[in-house]
């Protein structure tokens, strides 16, 4: 059981190895080293959640090839990333930079987790003070009378 678990691992754990065919793979193994690097910094445009390194999509392949040609041609790590950038816009990268066109997704997940706060802390506050509230009030001449008539009628 133990060898048949372990081999269901391994087999699941390489299934993003293979999403890179056997013909993308340049013969300099420097140049395959850097386009898998640049390879994890862009995002499939299908999948949206993967990188191109890991994507069986077709348009995910067809950058990994756009990659290594571009790479195949003598531009530098950070020219095909720009290259790339500019055919599809910062949205595939992984890792968009901090700019007035991706502000919202750099500080969104804050602000909403800081108005999330504040409306737990105002919810809080109201529950305490209308408790605090309840707790306090003294009773009126006539609501004493009625209690002490309730109360003696329980004894009798």
């Amino acid at each position: 059981m133990r060898a048949l678990l372990l081999a269901a691992f391994l087999a699941v754990s390489a299934l993003p190895a293979l999403a890179v065919q056997p013909d993308e793979v340049l013969r300099d193994p420097a140049l395959e080293s850097r386009a898998r690097e640049i390879s994890k910094e862009l995002r499939c445009l299908v999948c949206q959640n993967q990188s191109i390194d890991d994507s069986n999509a077709p348009l995910a392949r067809d950058l990994r090839v756009l990659v290594r040609e571009r790479l195949t041609a003598g531009d530098s790590d950070t020219g095909v990333l720009a290259y790339v950038t500019d055919r599809y816009g910062d949205y595939v990268l992984l890792r968009p930079p901090f700019k007035a066109t991706t502000l919202l997704l750099w500080v969104g997940p804050f602000a909403i987790l800081l108005l999330g706060g504040i409306a737990t802390a105002l919810f809080l506050r109201g529950r305490r003070g209308v408790a605090a509230g309840a707790d306090t009030a003294p009773l009126s001449e006539d609501e004493r009378r009625r209690l002490d008539a309730l109360l003696r009628k329980d004894d009798a």
